[in-house]
């Protein structure tokens, strides 16, 4: 391994540790102020395999900045981390708030794949006719780094500040369903916190997903059979704590809530 080899791994090893602990490590550009995507899901990717070593398993992908600003020609994003089988929690669970650092909650919509994505080339047409089925989400975001200004390759290597996800009820066939228009509303408490519609997701929430499958492909890679995407936050994020209880409607989709403890 090269002696930048032998950084980006030191800096995935700090980020695992950080994880385990609950702490926080500084960002990877403070070592490596010319860290670029590559680098970034390099490191991503031997985080992934520390904690696939510590007994996880794959379990889905999120796509983060996702919003039609992100998606503009220039703009940072989107970007993807991987979700486990350890960050993947039920309804019933509570989250204790203290074991994360800085956690925002996100309503997102959740797709299961029927059959494998791979790019290049894969469309929205190609995302929905392999889809099973969509769920209300929620993601829960809370990163490892230091806090401060981070850029995109920051969040890239410490895998999209993924925390945990909560998925909702029954799958919802896509057939007849346009999922730009599906509205969202976040409450907390029973105060509405948030609101959003699904063509915030890159136009399309579908749009996500096959920018993702695309991606992966660069990286060898591509989306297996029955396995979930959080294809993006429908409304900005909103900062959770001790004692908040969220719920996210979902027109059509149904509903899904978490609470903090």
């Amino acid at each position: 391994m090269s002696a930048t080899g032998d950084r980006l791994a030191a800096i995935a090893e700090r980020l695992w540790r950080a994880r385990r602990e609950g702490g926080r490590t500084p960002p990877p550009t403070a070592e490596l102020p010319d860290l670029d995507e590559e680098g970034a899901y390099a490191i991503q990717r031997t985080l992934i395999a520390r904690l696939e070593q510590d007994g996880a398993v794959a379990a889905g992908w999120k796509v983060g900045m996702t919003s039609a600003i992100g998606g503009r020609a220039g703009a940072a994003g989107p970007i993807y981390g991987q979700l486990l089988s350890d960050m993947v929690v039920p309804q019933s669970q509570p989250i204790f708030a203290g074991e994360l650092n800085g956690p925002v909650v996100e309503g997102e919509i959740a797709f299961v794949l029927d059959r494998p994505l791979r790019g290049p080339g894969v469309t929205v047409a190609g995302v929905l006719a392999a889809t099973r089925g969509v769920v209300p989400a929620i993601e829960i975001i809370a990163g490892r780094l230091d806090p401060g200004d981070h850029t995109a390759v920051d969040f890239v290597a410490d895998n999209a500040a993924s925390a945990l996800a909560v998925l909702g009820g029954a799958l919802v066939p896509v057939d007849g369903l346009d999922l730009r228009l599906v509205g969202m509303v976040q409450s907390r408490g029973g105060d509405v916190v948030a609101t959003g519609a699904g063509a915030r997701v890159l136009g399309h929430p579908a749009a996500s997903v096959a920018w993702l499958a695309n991606a992966l492909a660069a990286a060898g890679r591509q989306l297996d059979a029955g396995t979930f995407v959080l294809s993006g936050s429908l409304a900005p994020a909103v900062p959770a704590q001790a004692g908040d209880t969220f719920t996210v409607e979902f027109d059509r989709l149904g509903t899904v809530s978490v609470a903090f403890a």
